[in-house]
């Protein structure tokens, strides 16, 4: 993708015109380019042959493993699997030579590190350095393979690639609490070594693929880690330019997200004319735009228990189905058993006892001037100035004690339009939020008061898509609407979820917050309440008119229609009853393409949203409309999707899972091989993981990547000879043949892996860089180890795993939605501090300043790759940030502990940041140094030495 940069110096500025004329004539040709009939969606009449295409898009086939022994040089190289057979090829081939293995201690901190992301203990490096077995290090690779901290060091690396964090990013940053369960999703595929085409199918359509599976909806989080344009998105009107140039590109973050993770591609330089570089037409580029078409960002539910998700679903479809029976005769509902059922129910409410007491208000308010007028039957009515919306805060005193319930009647009036029992023109109203709060007999409503715990609330009638659930959502966006159902009564119920008692009675505020707008506010409230426990009681005054009217006539008047309505009714009731009763769910900040629903209302598609190419981007220059589907570039597959159901939204993204994964995607493949070798080596074998085609770079070590790709893809990806017969038969077959901890172990355990870093100067001037492979880097630690890290040494890390990201700052709120974070003031010793740090809560407008200086990844981008810097200002921190201060306090305190005398304290200190004993010579100087500035420095002058920040 082109970019022109704005030079600002006077002898750049010459440069400026030529340059912005060429771009604009690129830019021109591009676009006629695009627009020509011989580049519409399939080049497959010119595709080259296989030999002429990119490295990438070749297929890929099974290489054949070298024949080669061992290298000569100073040591026989010990081969340990075919990786290593690849890599003294090409070794041999620059004349360059192998280095001899690490020292075992070098091998347990430096395999620690890459697999789990924390340092061994002492008494770990001891057993390992002292364990005689041939096979001790593979038993401790397996050992490392097989933690649960496996999880959160690779799923930490994956959040870099998907740019996630715990709020929307741009002006608006607000946080996005509900985002971890994204995280312990990651954590948990890792560590159950989720076969990888699973991997990817969960998070591009889990929720299409795998309906039963919880989980498959919390790793559609993926699709919504990027940044988040609320005010664009939300507070822009739907039908704006504006607001549909938002939508397209919050679908360009999620197809970037999607093609840069997945196949390593930069489809996204390809929005405003053909790609300059790699064979993606603009019309593959909307094509996968219109994948997304139907999805929206924003929170939606799911049950992680498996059993509960299963009954939500099974009640909701019968809820779907009861409604349906409205007005019919079915043979369910006139069974012996149904009317039984109503026969049952119709003599318990004969028989339950009126259980309401109407409140008498004390003191009445509306926010916006509204006249509210109290009326002899304790209802409040509404009159004169409408505003558009309004609060009424009512104040009732009761001597009742132990309330359990609420009831809250809109009643007709021949003062409001359509006698009501809004106040709008068409006699509608909007109930947004429903609050109670209760103080004991005199006292005054605190400010600080919090509302009543409320449940349970059901209504005579619902508006379709405006449900009593909507009013105790916390969403002022939902309310509670009574149309077409004017011009009558309506009551709603709301259970508290502990019985109000105070002796000598209670005050009691209810808030009715109407802010839909439009005047759809009530003009007749009322307000009762009870003490009665009895579920069907609380029901009786919700019986709807039309049923109330079948129950008044004798059984032997009634018609085939009138016993099925009431036997649909009962079993509805039933199933409300049921589903309200359900564990609330929990809610991920996710993809979906359903509106936002309650207990009661199944969940309804979006809208579908038509996708055109776009002359330029621009969306005043929209051409034909897109059909779903991914590149053409790919030989095999078929580049856009034939679908029984085009605007089926879940049945786009799942064809583009299918496409992402077929074991013909030779992007696919190449892509996760590369990463993983990436974050083992510091280098991918394609040093640009999130870009494979001709911008990145070429492999240093072509046949490897597709040996390690078709490894990952399984034992049927590709195609050729089976040359693996390096691998031993356990190896070979295991259960998962698309196994991500098989790749690992076969890095880690390769002699490559387990060269020494050390220097030779003979391979430096060859190779300065080590892309051959010829020793191992030395990298420094990330920021997230180096914090981790920091934990371990003062034997204060908190091992427990998922759950709530935890706020290691002072939050307190901002002047808009972002809030103000301080990070300096911070207590180091709160247990927040002591979780990994993978738990952390991330902003991306307010970084951490410690892991911000270590390096940590934007998290406003993709980040294939993090800066791995050494700069004054990491010194500074780790010598004067607070945290690292007081974690040197407390390694101190635990170096105390080894005994009285001042060596054998510092010794001890050594040991727990180094892995070993200190020389007689560093004895010395760190006794000394610890003699004239204390034992805390001379820990911290540990904590900053480069044995402890830098891995060999």
């Amino acid at each position: 993708m082109a970019s022109l940069r704005l030079w600002r110096t006077a002898s750049q500025a010459v440069f400026l015109l030529p340059a912005l004329w060429i771009g604009c004539w690129l830019c021109w040709a591009a676009e006629e380019t695009a627009s020509s009939p011989a580049n519409k969606p399939s080049r497959k009449s010119s595709e080259p042959p296989a030999e002429d295409r990119w490295w990438s898009l070749r297929p890929l086939v099974r290489p054949t493993v070298p024949e080669v022994e061992f290298q000569k040089s100073d040591f026989q190289f010990p081969i340990q699997n075919p990786i290593d057979k690849f890599v003294v090829e090409k070794l041999a081939l620059q004349k360059l030579t192998a280095s001899p293995p690490a020292d075992r201690r070098t091998m347990i901190r430096r395999v620690n590190f890459d697999l789990l992301g924390l340092p061994p203990s002492l008494e770990e490096v001891d057993e390992f350095v002292a364990d005689p077995r041939d096979d001790a290090y593979e038993r401790l690779v397996d050992r490392l393979l097989a933690s649960p901290h496996f999880g959160e060091r690779w799923a930490r690396h994956w959040m870099d690639v998907v740019h996630y964090a715990e709020s929307h990013g741009h002006d608006q940053d607000r946080p996005r609490p509900t985002a971890w369960p994204y995280r312990d999703y990651l954590i948990r595929s890792f560590n159950d070594d989720k076969p990888y085409s699973q991997f990817v199918a969960e998070q591009v359509a889990g929720d299409g693929l795998f309906p039963d599976d919880p989980q498959a909806v919390v790793a559609t989080g993926f699709l919504a880690t990027g940044p988040f344009d609320e005010s664009s998105l939300q507070s822009i009107q739907d039908d704006t330019d504006d607001r549909r140039i938002a939508q397209y590109l919050d679908r360009d973050d999620m197809v970037t997200t999607v093609m840069s993770t997945f196949v390593s591609t930069t489809v996204h330089c390809a929005r405003c004319h053909d790609h300059f570089f790699d064979p993606i037409t603009q019309a593959d580029y909307y094509a996968l735009q219109a994948v997304f078409a139907g999805v929206d960002k924003g929170e939606r539910a799911f049950d992680s228990d498996p059993d509960v998700s299963r009954r939500r679903q099974s009640l909701r479809v019968e809820l779907a189905r009861l409604r349906g029976l409205k007005g019919l005769t079915d043979p369910s509902l006139l069974s012996p058993t149904a009317q039984e059922i109503v026969a049952a129910w119709e003599a318990k409410q004969a028989a339950a006892p009126s259980v309401w007491q109407t409140l008498e208000p004390v003191e009445v308010k509306s926010a916006e001037g509204s006249t509210l007028t109290k009326q002899p039957d304790g209802s409040i009515l509404a009159s004169e100035k409408r505003p558009e919306k309004d609060t009424y805060t009512l104040t009732y005193h009761t001597s009742l004690r132990g309330i359990t319930a609420l009831r809250l009647e809109v009643l007709a009036d021949d003062s409001l339009s359509k006698r009501g029992p809004g106040r709008q023109d068409n006699g509608n109203l909007h109930l947004s939020e429903f609050k109670v709060f209760a103080t004991p007999s005199g006292q005054s409503l605190a400010a600080d008061a919090k509302p009543l715990t409320i449940k349970n609330p059901r209504a005579d009638f619902n508006q379709e898509g405006w449900t009593i659930a909507h009013t105790i959502d916390g969403n002022p966006g939902t309310a509670w609407g009574i149309y077409p159902r004017v011009g009558e009564d309506h009551r709603a119920v709301y259970e508290f979820d502990q019985p109000v008692a105070f002796d000598g009675g209670a005050v009691l505020t209810v808030v009715l917050e109407q802010l839909h707008g439009g005047g759809h506010l009530i003009g007749r409230p009322r307000i009762s309440v009870t003490t009665a426990t009895e579920s069907l009681a609380l029901d009786g005054e919700l019986i709807p008119a039309e049923i109330l009217a079948i129950v008044k006539k004798p059984a032997a008047d009634r018609s085939d229609l009138d016993r099925a309505e009431i036997a649909r009714y009962v079993r509805l009731s039933q199933v409300e009853r049921e589903l309200v009763a359900l564990p609330a769910p929990q809610m991920i900040f996710a993809a979906s393409g359903e509106m936002k629903s309650d207990a009661l209302t199944p969940p309804s598609k979006r809208p579908v949203r038509m996708v055109h190419l776009l002359t330029r981007g621009d969306i005043k220059q929209a051409k034909e409309v897109a059909q779903a589907g991914s590149l053409t570039c790919i030989s095999g597959l078929a580049a856009r999707f034939d679908l029984i159901n085009a605007s089926d939204e879940a049945a786009r993204r799942a064809a583009l899972a299918g496409w992402l994964t077929d074991r013909r995607n030779v992007l696919t493949w190449r892509s996760i091989a590369n990463r993983i070798w990436h974050h083992h080596f510091g280098r991918g074998l394609c040093d640009t993981p999130n870009d494979l085609g001709q911008m990145g770079s070429k492999p240093t070590h072509p046949e490897l990547l597709d040996w390690l790709a078709v490894q990952v893809g399984g034992e049927n990806s590709g195609s050729g000879k089976d040359e693996n017969n390096d691998i031993p038969p356990s190896e070979l077959h295991p259960p998962n043949l698309q196994s991500l901890k098989r790749l690992h172990r076969l890095i880690v355990t390769s002699a490559t892996y387990r060269q020494s870093s050390q220097n030779n100067e003979h391979n430096a001037a060859i190779d300065g860089d080590n892309r051959f492979l010829w020793r191992m880097n030395r990298t420094r630690l990330d920021a997230e180890s180096v914090r981790d890290a920091l934990i371990v040494t003062t034997g204060l890390l908190d091992r427990r795993m998922g759950g709530e990201s935890v706020k290691q700052f002072i939050q307190t709120p901002g002047i808009h939605v972002t809030p103000n974070v301080d990070y300096a003031n911070f207590d180091p010793d709160r247990p927040e501090n002591g979780r990994r740090s993978v738990y952390r809560f991330i902003f991306r407008t307010l970084p951490d300043p410690l892991m911000e200086t270590l390096d940590f990844a934007d998290s406003s981008q993709l980040t294939a790759v993090r800066n791995s810097s050494v700069t004054a200002l990491q010194a500074l921190a780790m010598l004067n940030n607070p945290f690292v201060v007081r974690q040197s306090e407390h390694l101190a305190s635990r170096a105390i502990r080894a005994g009285e005398d001042l060596e054998r304290q510092i010794a001890a200190a050594a040991r727990i940041v180094w892995q070993r004993d200190p020389s007689s010579r560093e004895r010395t100087v760190l006794s000394d140094y610890a003699r004239q500035h204390g034992l805390s420095n001379a820990c911290r002058l540990l904590l900053n030495c480069n044995e402890f920040l830098f891995v060999d």
